[in-house]
């Protein structure tokens, strides 16, 4: 009975390992990569290793909900800061690459109270790049419908630890819940 006992208990602690506490945690692998910033800038997957950072996917010309997306991972920069955290990173993907070049994306988030310090918005690939890459590193669609002007794309904010998993997600767009990111941030944060 003693040894079940200590099996069971084994176990439950083993669970936890790796994750940082946070509960249900998703670990997906995210691709290497290496794309240009707003400053025309590389930035790969080696450059963001030991960072804890959080991801997104907009493009410039959303007219639903990229600008709110973009708000809120602002708003969520201003309190990682005053909670100390400003070394998380945060990381937005275009899903628009053809259209928004390096100068686009950096006049775009010239429209938000933002810091590019720790912030970068990424380009610098093809379509199908970005599709088969969100797809298979955050488990989210991207895809430009022939002929528009829209990219239909995942809404969520994803919570990526120092060695490149995907901890969590959130909602991005409306009810975004800013202590739980931070919390979870907290608890793999060095």
């Amino acid at each position: 009975m003693k040894k079940w006992l200590w099996l069971i208990v084994s176990l439950t602690l083993l669970t936890g390992c790796g994750t940082g506490g946070i509960k249900g945690a998703l670990n997906y692998e995210i691709e290497d990569f290496s794309y240009t910033n707003q400053d025309g800038e590389k930035v790969g997957l080696s450059d963001l290793k030991g960072d804890v950072w959080v991801a997104n996917f907009i493009f410039t010309s959303c007219d639903t909900v990229c600008p709110p997306m973009t708000a809120h991972m602002t708003e969520l920069q201003k309190q990682l800061k005053a909670e100390g955290l400003d070394d998380v990173r945060l990381v937005s993907f275009s899903v628009d690459p053809e259209v928004d070049t390096p100068e686009k994306l950096k006049e775009y988030a010239g429209r938000y109270p933002l810091s590019l310090d720790n912030w970068d918005f990424l380009t610098g690939y093809k379509q199908s790049d970005i599709d088969a890459f969100a797809k298979n590193s955050f488990k989210t669609i991207v895809q430009k419908p022939e002929g528009q002007d829209q990219v239909i794309h995942g809404t969520l904010f994803y919570l990526v630890d120092q060695n490149g998993k995907v901890m969590k997600d959130y909602d991005g767009v409306e009810n975004v819940p800013y202590e739980e990111i931070i919390g979870d941030a907290k608890k793999i944060h060095d």
